[in-house]
């Protein structure tokens, strides 16, 4: 009986680790090497457009429209061949709906079940980037010789995104409002245009209109209007497709091709820029890199190589031939030109086969290197600032001979100098985050796994400011008369010291509750306490005593946010306790308590202010919100687990900025 108890909790572990990469509200499988779904969420099954058991068992490939096969295949076949991270931007069409443009990773795991390789594929968060979305459309536009603009209702402002460089010279500023390419339409096309711009749906018929140039006259201009999303659950913009179908000179004007061409560059350099330098993650800086460089550079294909360990990490954007993505895991002192440039901080411009083995004659750059065309090129470049420890580096393939020019060159060194920065700044404030996280985890208690008559589940957010340590904090404990002793509070600040100080109120209140059965009492002695310390942070708390036998609570509370409260049947509220205000401000405080009682099934949550407030957010409306997700989440036999989860990740989702702390207690 032992070994089967044993069996089944090692089964249901690896049920578990399975289902945490599927655990996310954005699209996100798990495939067999051959492409083949084994299991996917809610998220994905919608983007698919089907129901997840039609999915199942199915080639990812397939489930995609045709539009998209190709770039499914590369990705996959890089991830399941290379054993690499992997990143493409697809396409999710919807039906009446606008499709969902996502940046898409691959990355190679492992089944827990059984070993097996599998490749878990998810949708990443673009938010610091959605211009890299673009990318694909832009050079899709270009190739079919089409003008691109996006369109973006809520700023009503038109952007020429590229395409064509001929129909940029159609326009006078890269960006502008609608209004003023409306002025610039004939009278009687601007009812066609703005129709266009206002089209529900997900894309238009081609309309003709006359549009005046600066220096050119009229020309005739075919357009057509798309919608998409950029990113799962990002804004919505319309696409306009342009097509000059006027005669003559006006079209070949060959003089400002080069200068349109030049501003589009310059655009996009100032893009990558900014999206890089702006980066606070090291994911968000190789999505960056992943979705901009080949374009930036005219390239095939990009790659970045991070050293973990003496080791390379590498992963690519699919564009990269597979041969070269097998660098992946070779040691940093490797006899090749991609450990080369990290060890030394020196770039490689290695402009076709020939000229790369004549300078690596004793390691070929990958295995299978002999495979590639004669012409196919590579540029390297360190993403290590000088004299610092090897970081990392990027290269651009391309799929023919290459001679990288010297302002080319100076461009690319610059760009990385820029990406070595913000790496080096990311690597330092993970290592800063990782210390703040290990010390938060230590002052914030374990639960106790069982509490008579109640269930009880806990859970903990930092803010996105500072160290992403706070002072928040929970309890739970059984007191000397059998009752159950909760609490919460939030202590002023976001630091270290704020955490320091909420150490000491948690353990002062422990100690002073083991012997005071009355919260109110203990928040009079609290309150003692800290005005006698002179402490230098006030804190807010709530304090509860429930009797497990019939339910009556007792509480009281200094200038915390109300009690939730919650029925199986869906019945929800908001309670108010008496108490006093905020902890160490006033001496010779009273505090007072309120008693009522917990039904059996009911459920109440405790919270922390960042919970129930935030930039678009009021107490009263982020109390109702709560309060109503707590009663559905009752209403459909939630565990007061996944009931935590669904609190905490509405907070989240609502733009947090302080720190969010959420205990939700069940009576049995």
């Amino acid at each position: 009986m032992v070994e089967e108890a044993v069996s089944v909790r090692s089964k249901e572990a690896q049920m578990d680790a399975s289902d945490e990469l599927l655990r996310r509200a954005t699209p996100s499988a798990l495939l067999t090497l051959d492409g083949a779904v084994r299991s996917l969420n809610a998220a994905m099954a919608r983007a698919l457009g089907r129901p997840a058991e039609q999915c199942v068992g199915r080639g990812l490939v397939d489930l995609m429209p045709a539009s998209q096969r190709t770039a499914v295949e590369s990705l996959m076949a890089h991830a399941a061949t290379t054993k690499t991270i992997v990143m493409r931007v697809l396409e999710f069409p919807r039906a009446g709906a606008p499709s969902v443009v996502c940046l898409v990773e691959a990355r190679p795991v492992k089944d827990p079940a059984g070993g097996e390789p599998l490749v878990w594929v998810h949708s990443l968060d673009a938010g610091n980037d959605l211009g890299g979305l673009m990318i694909p459309f832009r050079l899709g536009a270009e190739a079919a010789d089409l003008g691109l603009c996006m369109y973006s209702p809520q700023e009503h402002r038109l952007e020429w995104l590229g395409g064509a460089p001929a129909l940029a010279t159609l326009f006078p500023e890269a960006s502008m409002p609608l209004s003023r390419v409306v002025r610039r339409v004939h009278p009687e096309d601007r009812g066609a245009l703005r129709r266009l711009m206002r089209s529900t749906a997900a894309q238009s018929p081609w309309i003709t209109l006359r549009f005046l140039t600066e220096r050119a006259g009229w020309h005739l201009l075919a357009c057509r209007a798309r919608r998409v999303q950029l990113g799962y659950g990002g804004p919505e913009r319309v696409f306009g497709v342009i097509r000059d179908n006027a005669k003559g000179e006006a079209r070949r004007r060959r003089a400002l091709v080069a200068l349109s061409a030049e501003r589009q560059r310059a655009a996009e350099i100032a893009a990558f820029s900014s999206a890089v330098m702006t980066a606070v993650t090291e994911q968000e800086i190789q999505q960056v890199v992943l979705t901009r460089l080949a374009a930036t550079f005219g390239g095939a294909g990009a790659a970045l190589a991070f050293v973990t360990k003496g080791r390379l990490r590498v992963s690519s954007d699919a564009g990269i031939p597979i041969p070269m993505a097998a660098v992946h895991g070779l040691p940093l002192d490797a006899p090749s030109a991609l450990p080369y440039v990290i060890r030394t901080g020196e770039p490689q411009f290695i402009p076709n086969q020939e000229e790369y083995i004549r300078r690596w004659p004793y390691g070929a750059m990958v295995p299978y290197f002999d495979q590639l065309g004669s012409g196919y090129a590579v540029s390297i470049t360190s993403l290590s600032p000088n004299g610092d420890q090897p970081l990392a580096a990027w290269l651009v393939t391309y799929e023919g001979e290459h001679h990288s020019s010297p302002d080319e060159r100076a461009l690319m060194t610059t760009l990385a100098d820029l990406a070595g920065q913000a790496l080096k700044r990311v690597t330092l404030q993970e290592a800063r985050v990782e210390l703040a996280t290990a010390l938060q985890q230590t002052m914030l208690p374990t639960l106790p796994e069982h509490l008579p008559g109640l269930e009880v589940a806990a859970r903990y957010r930092p803010s996105r400011d500072g160290l992403d340590i706070g002072g928040d904090w929970y309890d739970a404990f059984v007191m000397p008369d059998g009752a159950v002793a909760l609490e919460i509070g939030d202590t002023q600040g976001h630091d270290v010291d704020a955490a320091a100080a909420m150490g000491q109120v948690r353990a002062s209140m422990r100690a002073i509750a083991a012997r005071e059965p009355d919260p109110a009492t203990v928040l009079t002695r609290i309150n003692e306490l800290l005005v006698t310390m002179d402490a230098a942070r006030f804190a807010s708390c709530t304090m509860l005593h429930v009797d497990p036998d019939d339910g009556e609570v007792t509480g009281a509370s200094a200038g915390h946010v109300p009690l939730l409260y919650a029925r199986e049947d869906g019945y929800h509220s908001i309670r108010e306790l008496p108490g006093g205000p905020v902890l160490g401000v006033l001496p010779d405080t009273d505090y007072h308590k309120g008693i009522f009682t917990l039904d059996k099934d009911a459920a109440l949550v405790m919270v922390t202010d960042g919970v129930v407030e935030g930039p678009g957010l009021t107490l009263e409306a982020g109390l109702e919100r709560t309060a109503t997700l707590l009663g559905a989440a009752l209403h459909d036999g939630l565990s007061v687990e996944e009931t935590a989860d669904r609190i905490l990740d509405a907070a989240v989702a609502g733009d947090h900025l302080d720190d969010v702390a959420v205990l939700v207690i069940r009576r049995t």
